[in-house]
């Protein structure tokens, strides 16, 4: 899964927003609160609770302020706790959910550093990911493949002085337009994914092609990159576009040989459907 994907865990069904900072996860607050209240108005219940358990009796805070993804799509700074300090606050809150939701507090923040520990956990869960949703296993080994190329050169960007988020997604877009003429959004349009739903990550409804070509001008950029000692955005815009062209060149000659666009309206989007069927 991708970073986008990992930013979300699920208990009994409610999505729980989460973030890695400073070397372990810490959880949207609000998001617990909703979990396990079902209060229809979490925000006002968490500041209840902020109020009685904390300004009332003066402790402190055991909660930060970090930016979250909103249902807009737009990240907007958030309380958040992690595991030790959610379990404090948990004991706030009266519900019969919160023995099972300890637990599962303690699994899920545990899982990222065995990750570190060991990265085949990661891989190995995000096939269990896929294999769950429907995806074919010859088209998941590409996308998992596709994935640690996709760190490995995240990983390059930032030792490159390039911010993440905003400058990442230009990077990527720049190799987007060389490897397809096509711009991330663009791309997502001929996919038929709806620009409202955040959660349609465009890699998950590519075919094999359309995901080898991607990795193809992402390894090619990461190893200009590092050839070139490229800093900063004008420079790794330049890598960019050169590891792109790669991919470019490789889908054109393709096309040239078949008569056929690489570039598919064929999507996954069916995969979700049949599941919501399912339940």
């Amino acid at each position: 899964m991708d970073d986008k994907e990992k930013s979300l865990a699920v208990f009994q069904g409610k999505k729980i927003r989460r973030v890695w900072h400073k070397g372990e996860w810490y959880f949207s607050v609000v998001d617990v609160v909703e979990a396990l209240t079902d209060s229809p108005t979490p925000r006002q219940y968490w500041g209840k609770v902020k109020d009685r358990e904390f300004t009332q009796l003066q402790l402190s805070p055991i909660w930060v302020r970090l930016k979250l993804e909103a249902a807009d799509g737009k990240k907007y700074e958030t309380d958040c706790a992690n595991t030790e300090s959610m379990f404090r606050i948990i004991q706030s809150i009266p519900s019969p959910k919160a023995e099972p939701f300890k637990q599962w507090l303690a699994k899920v923040g545990y899982e990222r550093i065995q990750e570190i520990e060991n990265p085949e956990l990661a891989q190995a869960r995000a096939r269990k990911y896929y294999e769950l949703k429907g995806y074919p296993r010859e088209w998941i080994e590409k996308r998992l493949r596709g994935i640690a190329i996709r760190q490995e050169l995240t990983e390059e960007w930032k030792t490159r002085d390039v911010e993440e988020e905003r400058e990442f997604a230009i990077l990527t877009d720049e190799i987007s337009k060389a490897t397809f003429n096509l711009t991330t959004s663009e791309h997502k349009k001929v996919k038929q994914l709806d620009a409202k739903r955040k959660n349609q990550n465009l890699r998950d409804h590519m075919t094999d092609l359309e995901l080898i070509f991607t990795m193809l001008g992402e390894k090619a950029t990461t190893e200009i990159t590092k050839a070139k000692d490229s800093k900063g955005l004008p420079q790794c815009v330049e890598s960019a576009k050169e590891g792109g062209d790669v991919a470019g060149n490789a889908r054109k000659e393709l096309e040239k040989k078949t008569g056929k666009k690489a570039v598919s309206t064929d999507n996954y989007l069916d995969i979700a459907h049949k599941r919501k069927k399912l339940k």
